[in-house]
């Protein structure tokens, strides 16, 4: 079976990097073996080491020396296929499901890439986040919404485990975050992105420094090769031509994508987005929601905090509600913003749109 080719939009950057999608690979030469966990700073384990839990290494997490690939240029095994292309050769009805984990060729049920399992977190005296549960599937995109200080951000960074949550956990592609330890936490960090507010870019160092950090330090790759996936994400979004500005040169919407290409330059298995329009001007919130669309469109998996719903009722597999700590709601754009919905989500946009104008 062979597969289409990417959209045109994602076709040049994938070209620039010479990059090889590790589905195209998966059909020619079939289930990959067992790897070992990537090195975060030297805290990662080897193909020899045992880990500490006893589970078996699992799939998909790449050591810094299999990232050198054949040749050593480390292009052969650090990209991830999107999982939006479709199959030639099948029926109408098939070509419309969102990926081949869809389809179920092998018969079992597909696994999500994430669970988020019964989370609870504290802060100070108060119940931030109480028994949260949710789970995404390859090429998802869901959507949390709600009134502040419901618990949205606190739960990506419980997701990503940059807050760890009192209890629960986070099970990544298969790995428990729990099970893992504060040894190779870093190791599951790595394999998702996450997209802040304000940035937080380094100021000292130009777009293309700012990309080209993570995958020499973390990833062990050399500096030209760092540059040239750094320069293919920032052409993903649209900043090739500001790659030698710092910071402080570039407007807030491209601050965004340059975060947005660092995150991208790590490889990872998903993206979680805090807000990213929130600090923009009106003006520039359309040229970060257009390389967010791409991704979706490009199969990336995504759990994105937001309130442009008009954004997310196009693309958005499902929408949570959020409050008071709990998902208090959940469905399609359709189930939950519909006319006559009733829904709870449907009220709460109705008084957004009523302050707003929009």
């Amino acid at each position: 079976m062979s597969v289409q080719e990417p959209e045109e939009a994602g076709r040049k950057a994938w070209e620039g990097a010479g990059l090889e999608t590790s589905r195209e690979r998966s059909l020619e030469t079939g289930p990959t073996t067992a790897r070992s966990l990537p090195r975060c700073f030297g805290a990662g384990i080897s193909r020899k080491e045992e880990p500490e839990n006893g589970r078996p290494e699992k799939e998909d997490f790449i050591s810094d020396r299999e990232l050198e690939g054949p040749g050593g240029n480390g292009r052969e095994n650090n990209w991830r296929a999107p999982s939006g292309r479709k199959p030639e050769g099948l029926e109408p009805d098939l070509l419309e499901r969102e990926s081949l984990e869809e389809l179920n060729l092998g018969g079992e049920p597909s696994k999500p890439l994430l669970e988020v399992s019964h989370v609870f977190k504290t802060l100070g005296k108060k119940l931030i986040l109480d028994d949260v549960s949710l789970t995404l599937s390859k090429g998802d995109l869901k959507v949390l919404i709600g009134p502040s200080g419901g618990g949205k951000s606190t739960l990506l960074q419980c997701v990503h485990f940059l807050d760890p949550p009192d209890s629960g956990d986070v099970i990544l592609d298969g790995l428990s975050a729990r099970e893992m330890g504060r040894r190779n936490i870093c190791g599951f960090r790595r394999e998702i992105g996450m997209i802040f507010q304000d940035f937080n870019l380094f100021d000292h160092l130009t777009a293309l420094e700012n990309v080209s950090i993570a995958p020499r330090k973390v990833k062990g790759l050399g500096r030209k090769e760092a540059r040239e996936r750094a320069m293919a994400e920032l052409a993903r979004v649209g900043l090739e031509e500001k790659a030698g500005l710092y910071p402080a040169q570039l407007s807030g919407g491209q601050k965004q994508r340059v975060s947005i290409a660092r995150a991208m330059a790590m490889d990872p298995k998903i993206m979680l987005l805090d807000e990213p329009t929130s600090a923009l001007d009106p003006e520039l919130i359309g040229e970060v929601l257009n390389v967010i669309a791409d991704l979706a469109k490009g199969g990336m998996t995504m759990l994105m905090v937001t309130h442009q719903i008009g954004f997310a009722r196009h693309l958005t597999n499902e929408i949570l509600f959020m409050e008071e700590g709990k998902i208090v709601e959940k469905g399609s754009p359709s189930e939950l913003l519909g006319d006559g919905s009733g829904s709870r989500a449907a009220l709460f946009l109705s008084r957004l749109t009523e302050l707003t104008g929009r």
